[in-house]
Order: C-alpha cells, then structure tokens, then sequence
C-alpha cells in the first residue's frame, strides 16, 4: 500500500506542479490552454496556481523527510477541495469537459487523504 502511495503522490504532485505553474507564473500560456482563465481575475489564477504548487510540495516533501507527515494528508485534503471547487466552478458555467481532470485528481487526492490519515 504504501509503494502505492508514493506512485500516486508522485503523479498527483506532477499534475498540480504543472498545472500551478501554468497558473503562477506564466499566465499568458494558461490564458490559451484555459478558456476560464480568461474570465477569472489574474491575481485569483495566481493565488490558485501558488495554492497548487505548495500543495504538491505539500504532498512530497513532509512524508519523504519524515518530518512532519501529517502535513502530507492535510496538503491532499487542502488539494482535494482545490479541485473540488474547480469541478463546481466548471459545472456552474457548463464546462463539463473540463470536469474529467478534477474527478481524476479528487480521486487520487482523496487516495492520499484516506492512506495517509
């Protein structure tokens, strides 16, 4: 189980590495890949994308230095309401294409969430 943990940490922080990023600090790119962002305050992307970035660290760094484990599941449950958020977000506006990839990472959050607590 928990070999299984690390993959799915692993790949879950990739996904909110890159989709953070896109969101902090290269907003122009976002704006082409997102039709939302387009339609959502600058300041409110970046504050989501450094949320996302710190929550994939969040996910990594305190299980594997072995300080402060905790902090693991608890940076999953904060990246579980992110995306949550993000899905209703989608369904307000009847984006439900771009619900897939906020299922996918609620449930591999919601994994962590439940093996790590």
């Amino acid at each position: 189980m928990n070999i299984a943990l690390w993959i799915v940490q692993g790949l879950a922080a990739l996904g909110f590495v890159y989709s953070g990023w896109l969101k902090a600090f290269q907003y122009e790119k976002a704006k082409a890949s997102w039709g939302w962002v387009k339609d959502v305050p600058k300041t409110f992307v970046a504050f989501i994308g450094v949320a996302e970035l710190v929550g994939a660290f969040g996910l990594i760094l305190p299980q594997a230095m072995n300080s402060a484990p905790i902090l693991t599941p608890i940076a999953a449950t904060g990246l579980a309401t992110v995306v949550l958020l993000g899905a209703l977000f989608h369904v307000a506006r009847k984006e439900y294409r771009d619900i897939g990839v906020n299922i996918v990472f609620f449930v591999l959050t919601a994994f962590i969430v439940i093996g790590r607590f």
